[in-house]
């Protein structure tokens, strides 16, 4: 009887090591990519400097000399540079956002239209769907900013509408007086939130256990609601308001959103929305045909079946696409500048017109669009895990 022979060891460090020649490998790349970055940057500088170009981020700090018309927080010409980038991310994000959360929820509704039993509701799906797709974002940001300073009447006329006023100027609207009142409310909605968060815990943990099926949306909404109103109420109710009113040369007074922010809301949303739509589509087409027989069997209506049943299926589909749209709203809010809208973009060309920084300008615009773009991802891909199903 022969005794088998065990393969030769080999040390961890050794040549011979796979492992081994992996990091070294990996090693020298690392060194060969930070080698060529630093060689660009370093003839980069040289060449600027020696045609007597400066460089560096100092002007930061300098005086902007420029005002921005629009703003959530006061800047004038005698700010900083720096402040001037923080009114320009703040309002890509503002865009961001609001266009987000609209575009999830339009292109979800259209997307779930599609499989309407309802002909006209399926067919109006369907042409969304196909127009808006199809037709290039820039110009649809041109439709939509054309629309509002052309078709809408001069800021002497403008058309009432209950309290608000739209007009060539934008959309004003009465806005709150802050008080107590109000900061209590706020904090009544988070509370709220918090204890919706642990009710659809609980919800869900009972239906585990008893199979009884409680409302996971309706409540929780009511739930967030009650918290902000109680808050409101413990802090005296405040009831005043600044109302616009029409003043001697425009509107004065209230909140107000001007033309192009509504023109690049609307323009990304029904863009992205039409996207997110066919995303819907698909993730709900992937889950099996026997689902959907298996829920009408247990006597579910159509919109509990889609909602109880295909769409809780089709988040492991839909999510990885939908994050691809949702970078693509935010890096596309960057053609505002084409109508005029005070993003991060247009912030930089003025910047950079102003101090010739050009490297820098357009550095800080790319780190910023790659810091949204990666927290963007890093929170979609945590919403994935918990969405994906989990094996017993």
């Amino acid at each position: 009887m022969t005794t088998p022979v065990s393969p030769p060891k080999v040390r961890r460090w050794s040549w011979r090591s796979q492992a081994f020649r992996g990091l070294v490998y990996q090693a020298v790349a690392l060194a060969v990519i930070g080698f060529a970055i630093w060689y660009l940057a370093h003839n980069t500088l040289i060449n600027m400097r020696e045609r007597g170009i400066q460089s560096g981020f100092d002007f930061l700090t300098q005086t902007a000399g420029f005002d921005i018309g629009e703003s959530l927080f006061p800047f004038d010409s005698s700010e900083h540079y720096w402040k001037a980038f923080l009114v320009g991310l703040v309002n890509t994000l503002r865009v961001a956002v609001l266009g987000i959360l609209l575009t999830t929820l339009i292109g979800t509704l259209i997307g779930v239209g599609r499989f309407s039993r309802n002909a006209l509701i399926r067919g109006l799906c369907s042409a969304y769907v196909e127009f808006f797709r199809n037709v290039p974002i820039l110009l649809q940001l041109l439709m939509w900013y054309l629309l509002f300073t052309e078709l809408l009447p001069d800021t002497l006329e403008p058309w009432v509408i209950g309290p608000t006023f739209l007009s060539k100027g934008g959309l004003s609207y009465p806005i709150p007086i802050w008080t107590l009142g109000h900061a209590l409310a706020v904090v009544g909605l988070f509370a709220g939130v918090v204890a919706a968060w642990l009710y659809r815990r609980w919800a869900f943990r009972q239906f585990e256990a008893t199979g009884r099926i409680r409302s996971m949306f309706w409540v929780p909404v009511v739930i967030v609601l009650a918290g902000g109103v109680l808050g409101w109420l413990v802090g005296g109710a405040p009831m005043a308001m600044n109302a616009p009113k029409q003043g001697e040369f425009a509107v004065e007074g209230g909140g107000s959103l001007t033309p192009e922010f509504m023109a690049v809301l609307l323009g990304l949303t029904v863009y992205t929305a039409a996207f997110v739509a066919e995303v819907v589509r698909a993730g709900i087409q992937s889950v099996a045909r026997g689902q959907s027989e298996a829920a009408s069997a247990l006597g579910l209506g159509r919109g509990q079946e889609m909602r109880l049943v295909m769409l809780p299926q089709a988040l492991r589909v839909i999510i990885p696409p939908l994050t691809n749209q949702y970078l693509n709203l935010t890096k596309n809010s960057s053609l505002a500048v084409a109508i005029g809208y005070p993003d991060v973009v247009s912030i930089a060309n003025t910047a950079l017109n102003q101090t010739g920084r050009a490297v820098e300008c357009i550095a800080i615009v790319m780190i910023i669009y790659l810091c949204t773009s990666l927290i963007t991802s890093l929170l979609m891909n945590w919403y994935n895990a918990r969405a994906a199903i989990k094996e017993r």
